[in-house]
């Protein structure tokens, strides 16, 4: 079962960065003096439009789709 323990590592990274992604915006919001700005866009891309805020991370979704095809590939 040694095998498991990267994977629960993995996910549990995983979880928290999307934790961490979820908390920017509300951030932002809260604390105006924060300049998302200096994020580079493949950590965090945020698109706005009339009051429209959609923030994600480029890096976390190409990491969740090689995860995914890893783990389909290898079943």
């Amino acid at each position: 079962m040694t095998w498991e323990r990267p994977f629960t590592a993995f996910g549990i990274m995983l979880i928290l960065i999307g934790i961490a992604l979820v908390l920017i915006p509300i951030m932002v919001k809260l604390f105006p003096e924060i300049d998302v700005n200096r994020i580079p866009w493949f950590l965090l891309y945020i698109y706005h439009k009339d009051g429209f805020f959609f923030a994600t991370s480029p890096l976390l979704i190409i990491i969740g789709i090689i995860y995914f095809l890893w783990v389909l590939l290898h079943r």
